[in-house]
């Protein structure tokens, strides 16, 4: 009894030493989807997002999205800050006071907002966003690199679209607060 004891010592010693060997030899690149992450923002762009999460889900299906996709969208916040929205100009100037009105209104939808978007912020932001979709997916089944990016985007598609605008407009993130017109 005692030699089976033994022997199974031996033999988890050596597994565990296998494992450990493979996990250092194992190292994976790190996920910059999220740019360098939410958490290791400076405070004033943090509290830029808090104020736009607010400000932005106000139509009445929508007001806790920005708490179930949380993440989702401090992932997508994150990564435009880090990358500087893609070097986008602001255009303020032009579209802040329509921007305000139609991301406030419940009756304009995804697709006037998308309408807003110049031809370079389409492509960045169809070239930025995190969800790709995977190679291989049947036609009616398609999967997503960060499947839950494409379910928020999909389900608050107009409040996206809204704080990507808003971000780019405000200099990416040049303030501590969302700058809506009123």
């Amino acid at each position: 009894m005692k030699c089976v004891a033994v022997a199974l010592a031996l033999v988890a010693g050596f597994v565990g030493t296998d494992a450990a060997l493979l996990r250092a030899g194992a190292r994976q690149e790190p996920d910059t989807a999220c740019g360098k992450g939410f958490d290791n923002l400076v405070k004033g762009s943090q509290d830029y997002y808090r104020t736009a999460a607010v400000e932005l889900f106000t139509h009445p299906s929508h007001t806790m999205d920005n708490a179930t996709f949380e993440a989702e969208f401090e992932c997508w916040f994150a990564s435009m800050c880090t990358t500087k929205c893609g070097g986008l100009a602001s255009q303020a100037d032009a579209r802040k006071a329509t921007l305000t009105e139609m991301c406030q209104s419940v009756e304009a939808d995804w697709l006037k907002i998308w309408k807003l978007f110049s031809p370079d912020e389409v492509k960045w932001f169809k070239n930025s966003y995190p969800s790709d979709e995977v190679e291989g997916s049947e036609e009616g089944s398609e999967v997503h690199y960060k499947q839950a990016m494409e379910t928020a985007k999909e389900v608050s598609k107009k409040e996206l679209l809204c704080m990507t605008l808003f971000t780019i407009d405000d200099e990416c993130v040049k303030w501590p607060y969302i700058r809506l017109t009123k």
